[in-house]
């Protein structure tokens, strides 16, 4: 139960776009560009930024959600994007998303803990400036999601629970400025 009335039932923040559509627009436009806009990066490996920052963020409900479009696009099992923000280092994945991850898992704690360093790291792995850029900005964003959605004290479906594989595709296929179910 949410800490405030939003006269809806919706889990995370589904039930916060419902209760404030004028922001509901805003957010998802933003989610539909970074997330789904052109990229060098794709689709997948950006879900994947935003669902490790989740999950570093202890956001049960935006961790789930975007691990399944990640592990949807990624043609991957579930519980795949877990495995790898829990140990970037040895993940099965390209030294390129390793370099991103780190980015992001510094953006996470702090977007001043990012270096110099860093950058360059991950340009020597090939990471392009408009991958850094918009990796950055995913995790700063999905920062300020985790706290919209916890802040708020927001339901979160079962960490199994069908739900997140729906939504999952649903994201994947249809994108962010699609209308949502109603619940």
């Amino acid at each position: 139960m949410a800490h405030i009335d939003l006269q809806n039932e919706a889990p995370g923040i589904l039930g916060l776009m419902a209760f404030r559509p004028e922001a509901a627009r805003a957010l998802n436009n933003l989610a539909e560009t970074v997330l789904r806009g052109p990229s060098t990066m794709s689709q997948g490996d950006r879900e994947l930024i935003a669902g490790c920052v989740s999950y570093w963020n202890d956001c049960d409900f935006c961790h789930r959600s975007h691990a399944a479009v990640a592990e949807f696009c990624l043609d991957k099992e579930l519980g795949y994007t877990e495995k790898i923000a829990k140990d970037i280092q040895s993940a099965p994945i390209t030294p390129k998303m390793k370099a991103l991850l780190k980015l992001a898992q510094k953006v996470q704690k702090s977007g001043r803990d990012v270096s110099k360093i860093d950058v360059t790291l991950a340009k020597e792995t090939g990471a392009t400036d408009i991958e850094i850029h918009d990796c950055i900005l995913i995790a700063a964003m999905f920062c300020m999601f985790n706290r919209y959605v916890d802040g708020h004290g927001t339901f979160a479906p079962e960490k199994n629970a069908p739900y997140y594989t729906q939504t999952g595709k649903r994201l994947a296929v249809d994108g962010y400025s699609a209308p949502k179910p109603q619940k």
